[in-house]
């Protein structure tokens, strides 16, 4: 008599993730950041500061934030 060791069903494979469309800003998203941005570097943020808190900005504002509420989210 053979015994049956493990034979269950092939796994089934991880699902695929699939790329989120991208969502260009409007116009008036890029004129409200940039001078969001001025106002950053006026009150002293570093280049370096700048670019990551712009990216930050931009990753929120194409999903629909406001520049307040995205800087709110930033900041904590």
């Amino acid at each position: 008599m053979e015994e049956d060791y493990g034979n269950s069903p092939e796994p089934e494979p991880a699902p695929v993730k699939t790329k989120r469309a991208s969502v260009k800003m409007t116009d008036k998203q890029k004129t409200d950041l940039a001078k969001h941005m001025q106002k950053m570097q006026k009150n002293g943020m570093s280049p370096s500061e700048a670019k990551s808190h712009r990216m930050k900005m931009m990753s929120r504002m194409r999903k629909g934030m406001t520049v307040n509420k995205a800087h709110k989210d930033i900041q904590g």
